[in-house]
């Protein structure tokens, strides 16, 4: 294939500094992902130790509870065994049992009855508890043999089973009872420090893992921010720099404060790039400007940068460099690498591009003026096909406000900075209104109102013609609603370029404004150019045809003035001629001009269009133009382009002068 690459769009090096390829890329996913997992794996540890360690603890303090709970049962099994010494020395210092006594005492036995049941249920393996018991049962029986004697009578047997049996079984029961409570004792510290163990070790798990997270969560923030940073300053084909990383490139090159003696700038284009994409998609397209980004970035120093800056317009930043031979030195080694053949999925395509450069301090201290001058030596160099090309004051207009123009464009847009006009169609033979034509007016803060032919070749260079014609719609379309509101079903007509109707996307975008504003499709003419048609006629067609299947008007604008094909023109679907005011303007006094006016209208009305002359700046020129059977007209002589409070004003009370008179 022969030399492809065209289209505005651009590429970049973030000052020298590239993603990754990706492979790396796919590394780094994995090692973040690892790192995510890791992260959720600490969470989860820390939320089982410490889950586990809770119910650890509620065990722990559960066992120390009851631990002393079986104390209590020793102190009141140790209350009742003194209970039962105190009435076995009184029934003895008595020499007899008392009825009192003995059922003191059987409340006694009762008590410690129900005591051993607890201990037999709380705490029936423990030996401790179980020589408590024994103990007081053997000195229960010592006392029962005491208390049987002294209802015999028997004092003297009373008091040496008192000496060697009750006392001996008293003591022992004494020391069962200490040495058990000691062993519970024991039991319920042991509990109650490992509870408290577990709660250390819970309150450190947790704090161990909260910071974990915090640091992680931390690391992953600052990673987002960085990829953030990197994604916006980057274009994210060809991990280049973008236009905003250039522009900060720039400023740091040009500021004295850095002690740099200046630089310079190249800005790259692509030659008939939208035809790699049109013919083999965009995938090859994609392909060929990430290899184009590579061959660039090869070509230059390490202190140098290419950049992206958008479709397949490319920069290259030169620090220090304020010589006009090194800059063309180094644009023939950008070209030569350029020149050698690309290989796309097997396919060798040949790619060249337009160099424009510009010199700070010389053509421009600031980012904005050096990118003004070397897109407009670049323009140069593309237009008249010579590769690469030094900005010089003789490549801008001799109006030097059209240098800022440019950069003010963008901003005129967002800011709500144009308007628009209208300029009233009135029937050529009743001079009813039919419509008007949306004309755009820039409402510049500096330079007052600016006209279309001064900033629409401004929109159509710099790529901006896609957003201006959005906003045209939108207005004209918004303003067509306002007239069927006010009882006025008038046309709205809008000029479109050559890149708009090349758009494929176009009509959907045309369908969406008109329900937007509930405008009906047949209110809406598309004005075309017979240019716009040539460039590339099999597109167009198609664009056409969607457009005229939406219900939209279509009109052949500024007919006569271009080279267009007959075969073409009887098969657009359009409705309607528009004859260029070049030959309306003339024609009573030109009779060439009047020939061709008249030779056009027979055209359009043999093949079935409506046919309107632009241009009728007098009655005369009327008058002749509805005789030859002109439909339609417009011109200064019917009304100029006016705001739309104005224009609403001419419709509802402006006389028009009529080859009948005035209506």
């Amino acid at each position: 294939m022969q030399s492809f690459i065209s289209g505005r769009q651009s590429g970049g090096n973030a000052c020298r500094r590239r993603q990754g390829p990706a492979p790396a890329r796919t590394a780094a996913m994995r090692r973040n992902a690892r790192r995510l997992g890791l992260t959720w794996l600490t969470v989860f540890l820390g939320v089982a130790v410490t889950g586990g360690s809770a119910v650890a603890i509620s065990q722990l303090q559960q066992y120390a509870a009851e631990r002393g709970e079986l104390r209590m049962l020793l102190t009141e099994m140790d209350v009742a065994a003194w209970q039962q010494s105190t009435l076995r020395l009184q029934a003895v210092m008595a020499g007899q049992l008392s009825p009192e006594a003995a059922q003191a005492r059987e409340e006694v036995d009762e008590t410690v009855d129900a005591i051993g049941e607890q201990f037999a249920q709380r705490d029936p393996a423990s030996a401790e508890a179980q020589a408590v018991q024994d103990a007081f049962l053997a000195y229960d029986a010592a006392v029962d043999h005491e208390f049987d004697l002294l209802a015999e009578g028997d004092i003297e047997a009373v008091r040496q089973v008192d000496e060697r049996e009750a006392d001996p079984a008293f003591q022992t029961l004494v020391t069962a009872i200490e040495a058990a409570d000691h062993h519970y004792k024991r039991l319920a510290d042991r509990a109650d420090d490992r509870a408290r163990l577990g709660t250390v070790l819970i309150l450190a798990v947790a704090a161990l893992t909260v910071v974990l997270v915090v640091w992680q969560s931390h690391r992953v923030r600052s990673r987002a921010f960085r990829r953030a940073s990197y994604q916006a300053t980057h274009d994210a084909l060809t991990g280049l720099p973008n236009r905003v990383q250039l522009h900060q490139c720039i400023t740091a090159a040009t500021d004295p404060e850095h002690g740099t003696a200046g630089a310079a700038l190249l800005l790259i284009d692509l030659d008939r790039f939208k035809e790699v994409n049109d013919t083999l998609g965009h995938h090859y397209g994609d392909q060929l400007l990430v290899q184009v980004s590579e061959r660039l970035r090869a070509a230059l120093r390490r202190e140098e940068t290419v950049a992206r800056l958008g479709g397949d317009e490319f920069a290259v930043l030169l620090p220090g460099v304020t010589d006009e031979q090194d800059v063309a030195a180094v644009a023939a080694r950008l070209r030569d690498a350029m020149d050698a053949p690309f290989v796309l999925d097997g396919l060798s395509l040949s790619a060249g591009g337009s160099i424009g450069a510009a010199l700070s301090p010389q053509h421009g201290s600031t980012a904005e003026e050096l990118l003004q001058r070397a897109d407009i030596a670049m323009y140069t160099a593309k237009t008249n096909r010579l590769g690469y090309t030094m900005f010089d004051s003789s490549q801008a207009s001799t109006d030097p406000r059209k240098l800022t123009l440019a950069g003010d464009l963008r901003s005129g847009i967002e800011q709500g900075q144009l308007v628009l006009h209208y300029q009233p169609k009135v029937d050529a033979q009743t001079g009813a209104a039919l419509g008007a034509e949306a004309l755009v007016r820039w409402q510049h803060p500096e330079h007052g109102l600016i006209p279309p032919d001064e900033f629409i070749p401004l929109a159509e260079h710099t790529g901006l013609i896609t957003p201006l014609t959005t906003f045209v719609l939108d207005t004209a379309l918004q303003q067509c609603h306002a007239w069927i509101l006010a009882g006025h079903e008038l046309t709205v007509a809008v000029n479109v370029s050559t890149h708009r109707l090349l758009d494929l996307g176009f009509p959907e975008e045309v369908a969406g404004l008109l329900a937007r504003w509930e405008v009906p499709a047949r209110l809406l003419t598309i004005e075309i150019t017979e240019s716009a048609i040539m460039a590339d006629p099999d597109r167009a067609m198609l664009v056409v045809e969607r457009l005229h299947a939406l219900g939209v008007h279509l009109s052949i604008d500024d007919f006569g003035t271009g080279y267009s094909s007959m075969a073409y023109l009887k098969t657009l679907p359009v409705q309607e001629l528009k004859i260029d005011r070049s030959f309306v303007s003339s024609m009573t006094i030109s009779e060439r001009d009047a020939v061709i006016v008249r030779s056009t209208v027979e055209l359009g009305r043999n093949l079935g269009l409506r046919v309107i002359a632009e241009g009728v700046e007098d009655l005369s020129t009327w008058q002749e133009l509805d005789a030859v059977g002109c439909d339609a007209l417009q011109g200064y002589y019917i009304s100029r382009p006016v705001p739309s409070d104005r224009f609403d004003e001419w419709l509802d009370s402006r006389p028009v002068r009529t080859p009948a008179g005035t209506y």
